[in-house]
């Protein structure tokens, strides 16, 4: 059964991401794009650089193809951000991408985009899913790639200038010249390096890259930033004199920052930098979006700026929707991801890594510096994470454990209220809180605890490891 989380499809290569799989899902996309007659407003291909991306895109445009649907197809690997840019550009109803993110090199995937370039929602996700259950493969129809171009039926773009001009014209360009920065960049082995490197060096930035090869295994690390993943950044970023580093993952829609010092900025400082930069430094009003995971600090920050907090569940399509929907300034996950108004309605790591090389820039402070500031002015939180593996066969245990019978392990903080929402999320009085989900794109038991210190919150983390997955 192919089945879409909150991040698209993903599978094992060679178990169920298989060319057969990916025809049918083309196939199923195609059939509602022909339901809907939308088959000539274009659709938009891109991929990343994990094995079979390439070939698995090909694939993919070949059933569109034959199925009628006008395709535009970017024929060298791209970030997920450009994929959806361009969508944006075309005013494409449909898009995809063939990535599996951050997920690691054993397994790819396929991300979907609706009108806009958005993250598909559950009920597009859930039509391709039906088509998808009642398709054999005598029901997909194929043409040859090669045969498709000479037919016009296949257009192949490359749409990076466009896309890094956007950026550029987004940004303070001439503050960033003025600060003469010095930047690492760690791709991670994935895609990110010629969009951000091209964008830094445009503010004449000193830029450096590690890591930037191409790499099927990445290195034989997951390609997700983290203070883990990034070790070689950190100590090069303190070592070697540089302003910021700049980590991004593999299809470079999320980002991992170093400051001056080498210390790993985690993805809710950087949406807490980037939102408090926005409204005290740069005058822009608006709203916040933030996923159940993420720091509540930017609550504070937004009421102290006569601001709204809006909390969704995790899945980057219900930030898109709520800020559509407020016109919110900024969206974000503590996973690492997030955008901005007026940007695309996606995550995007090279725009939010220029947006911060900007905000050093223009305040002319060090990263440490702004969050020294911030934490000043709101008060320190800090968030633990933990990441649970399981058998196959645990999961009805530990589902029924805190879906059912509502099973609470005794934190020892007085409990605000218990949200079940998405996955189990207690509020405590004291301002802190704590969450256990179960992943929508890996077999994992997610768990996380914002508290006043790291002490707290890692034990907090460990009752919950405890109670749900060792008893």
């Amino acid at each position: 059964m192919i089945q879409f989380g909150t991040g698209g499809w993903r599978a094992f290569i060679g178990d169920e991401f298989t060319k057969a799989n990916v025809q049918l899902v083309a196939q199923a996309l195609s059939n509602i794009m022909i339901d809907e007659g939308v088959t000539k407003n274009g659709f938009v291909i891109g991929f990343d650089r994990r094995f079979l991306s390439d070939k698995a895109s090909r694939w993919f445009a070949e059933v569109l193809a034959a199925n009628g649907v006008d395709v535009s197809y970017i024929g060298k690997y791209v970030p997920t951000p450009i994929v959806m840019f361009q969508a944006k550009e075309m005013n494409a109803d449909y898009s995809a991408c063939i990535t599996a993110s951050h997920n690691p090199a054993d397994y790819n995937g396929i991300k979907v985009f609706i009108k806009g370039g958005r993250d598909a929602d559950e009920i597009i996700t859930a039509k391709i899913e039906q088509q998808i259950a009642n398709l054999s493969a005598d029901d997909v129809k194929t043409i040859d790639f090669e045969e498709a171009i000479e037919q016009k039926l296949i257009e192949q773009i490359n749409p990076m200038n466009d896309f890094v001009d956007s950026i550029v014209d987004f940004i303070d360009i001439d503050a960033i010249k003025k600060a003469n920065l010095r930047v690492l960049i760690d791709p991670m082995f994935g895609v990110a390096k010629n969009a951000l490197q091209t964008v830094l060096i445009s503010g004449r930035c000193d830029v450096d890259v590690i890591n930037d090869s191409e790499n099927p295994a990445f290195g034989g690390m997951m390609p997700s930033p983290s203070a883990a993943t990034l070790y070689r950044l950190k100590h090069l970023v303190a070592t070697q004199g540089y302003d910021i580093g700049i980590g991004t993952d593999g299809d470079a829609d999320r980002l991992g920052i170093i400051d001056e010092t080498g210390r790993f900025i985690h993805p809710n400082e950087v949406l807490i930098l980037l939102y408090y930069y926005l409204l005290k430094y740069k005058g822009w009003k608006g709203s916040v979006v933030r996923n159940i995971a993420t720091s509540h600090i930017l609550d504070k920050i937004a009421a102290d700026h006569g601001e709204k907090s809006f909390e969704v569940p995790v899945g980057f399509k219900h930030i898109s929707s709520q800020m559509e929907a407020d016109d919110s300034l900024i969206g974000g996950e503590s996973s690492g991801g997030l955008t901005i108004r007026g940007h695309i309605k996606g995550k995007d790591g090279v725009f939010a890594s220029s947006l911060l090389v900007e905000m050093i820039s223009v305040t002319g402070k060090k990263l440490s510096e702004m969050l020294d500031e911030i934490y000043g002015r709101y008060g320190f939180a800090y968030t633990a994470e933990g990441d649970c593996t399981f058998k196959a066969s645990k999961k009805p245990e530990i589902h029924n454990r805190i879906y059912v019978e509502k099973a609470l392990p005794d934190f020892g903080y007085d409990i605000e209220k218990v949200s079940y929402a998405d996955g189990l999320k207690v509020y405590f009085k004291n301002g802190g809180w704590a969450l256990a989900r179960f992943s929508g794109t890996e077999p994992l038991l997610r768990l996380f605890s914002e508290m006043e210190d790291q002490p707290q919150a890692e034990a907090i983390v460990n009752q919950m490891r405890t109670f749900f997955l060792e008893q």
